[in-house]
């Protein structure tokens, strides 16, 4: 049903569904359902406004991304290469794993960072 509602066009873009969604998405994410680990990562990371919303964030996402996730190491890569984390070598390798996976937007970030980073 979260991710349902999260997918929607219409519904996923409110902040009233995306809270909905996070509630529905946290007992199975505690569990280590990996899909539900990634989809709230994803939300706590890009809509929260609390730090300590957006640290469980993170830390969902790298759960999720040691345990093959491609969207959350997609996602991990892309906050590694943010100013704020700064970790080009953390940025590289989850971007490397999850463009293994046939991820072509990890594959085109990789192309823009610093070589040897």
């Amino acid at each position: 049903m979260a991710m349902w509602l999260l997918d929607s066009q219409r519904l996923g873009q409110t902040d009233s569904v995306k809270r909905i969604a996070g509630r529905l998405l946290k007992q199975p994410a505690r569990e280590g359902v990996v899909e539900a680990q990634s989809r709230l990562g994803r939300l706590l990371c890009r809509d929260c406004d609390s730090k300590r919303d957006r640290r469980i964030g993170f830390e969902l996402l790298r759960q999720a991304a040691r345990a093959g996730d491609r969207q959350a190491q997609f996602e991990l890569g892309q906050l590694y290469a943010q100013p704020r984390h700064h970790e080009p070598a953390q940025a590289r390798h989850w971007l490397e794993l999850a463009a293994a996976q046939g991820s072509s937007e990890a594959r085109l970030l990789l192309n823009r960072l610093k070589p040897g980073a």
